[in-house]
């Protein structure tokens, strides 16, 4: 029996599919782990009358978000590409704002943080028609995971602000 080629990858997706699908799995990546960063920062220096409610509310955040940086980039992985890992690469590639260098107040950070959930639905989003045009079905399901929580969590922080506009 041969012995497989750790290089050859035929799983029935193009290596050009596989590499555009890494590529912007990869912004998917950097933008998930910026807002992570964000999230994690705010609930780090939130203040004010609102800071139990936002103080546990940018945990959960945080936490799922850190939670899903591990499969978009497995996922570059199964397809045959190195995923990025540096902030260097995380800030060439966010479409995400980095976080303010001074924290903001508590509604502001509420603000930023819809912002960037909204950002990161765009960019997974964006990946669909790719995906789907490569029969790229892990790739899909992981996409609308990913969609689900950020608009849900986009949803419930802007019901934080209704009453504040």
């Amino acid at each position: 029996m041969a012995k497989a080629d750790a290089r050859h990858i035929e799983i029935g997706i193009s290596e050009e599919h596989r590499a555009q699908i890494a590529a912007e799995l990869s912004k998917l990546l950097a933008d998930t782990y910026t807002l992570y960063l964000t999230t994690h920062n705010f609930h780090w220096n939130v203040t004010g009358p609102m800071f139990n409610t936002l103080h546990v509310m940018f945990m959960t955040q945080y936490t799922e978000l850190w939670n899903a940086v591990d499969p978009i980039a497995e996922r570059i992985r199964a397809l045959g590409h190195h995923a990025p890992g540096s902030y260097g690469e995380f800030g060439r590639l966010s479409s995400v704002k980095d976080a303010p260098t001074k924290p903001p107040k508590a509604l502001e950070m509420v603000r930023v943080l819809v912002k960037g959930h909204e950002a990161v639905a765009r960019t997974a989003r964006g990946i669909f028609p790719l995906v789907e045009s490569a029969h790229d079905q892990p790739t899909a399901d992981l996409l609308t995971q990913r969609l689900n929580v950020h608009e849900k969590t986009a949803w419930m922080l802007r019901s934080l602000l209704e009453e504040q506009d």
